[in-house]
């Protein structure tokens, strides 16, 4: 009987410590979201970029600036990944360059900000946005929704490996395997049905399964 009432104890108090952990683990990030040291390049005349770089930098901590000498050289920066998005100095005023398909909510709030600071100033932003997201995706919902599937699926595999005593090598190939398999899958779901990603579709199974083998072998190991 005693063991059965510190088995009672032990559910009521680790099931609100578990709730309040998974609250914190999810809800702190995401009250605490802010941009800071975004990439963002900075393109032009030196004088006027310089002019554009001081005005940006009054967003303390917001961007880290990289400076480009020309609207090319910032466009291929922008699809290397090395930044955002760019201000790029025209004969015809500022221009920005977007990518949105690194983030449309980065590239609002770059639009947001650079709009904001050429109204202060009477002119108007022209923006481009370079690297658009795929048109069955436009605000890249499909993506974030599909990480916590992917996370539950490693954990269901870590678990499933623990539960079924595999050890080793077995362990590894249960994993990898399992982990493949979802890969395809959701590549599968999310390119060639839902038209949400538009990049390599083998790359994508493969970076897709190997999110989900992190999970699992996280889980799998802690169990072992």
């Amino acid at each position: 009987m005693p063991s059965r009432n510190r088995h009672v104890i032990a559910v009521v108090v680790l099931v609100p410590v578990l709730a309040a952990l998974a609250l914190w683990a999810f809800a702190w990030p995401a009250s605490r979201i802010a941009p800071r040291d975004l990439p963002l390049g900075v393109a032009g005349p030196a004088a006027a970029a310089a002019q554009v770089e001081r005005q940006l930098e009054r967003h303390e901590g917001a961007f880290e600036i990289h400076r480009y000498a020309d609207e090319a050289a910032a466009r291929d920066a922008i699809e290397d990944r090395s930044v955002y998005g760019a201000v790029v100095v025209t004969a015809q005023g500022p221009e920005l360059l977007t990518a949105s398909a690194a983030g449309p909510v980065v590239a609002q709030f770059l639009q947001q900000a650079v709009a904001h600071q050429a109204a202060a100033q009477g002119t108007q932003v022209k923006t481009v946005d370079v690297v658009s997201t795929p048109a069955g995706d436009p605000r890249g919902a499909v993506l974030n929704a599909a990480t916590l599937p992917l996370a539950l699926a490693g954990i269901a595999a870590g678990a499933v490996v623990t539960l079924l005593g595999l050890r080793g090598f077995r362990a590894v190939i249960a994993l990898l395997g399992a982990s493949a398999l979802v890969g395809v899958i959701a590549a599968g779901i999310a390119h060639s049905w839902l038209g949400a990603l538009g990049g390599d579709w083998w790359t994508e199974a493969s970076v897709l399964g190997l999110s989900t083998l992190a999970v699992g072998g996280a889980v799998a190991g802690l169990a072992a």
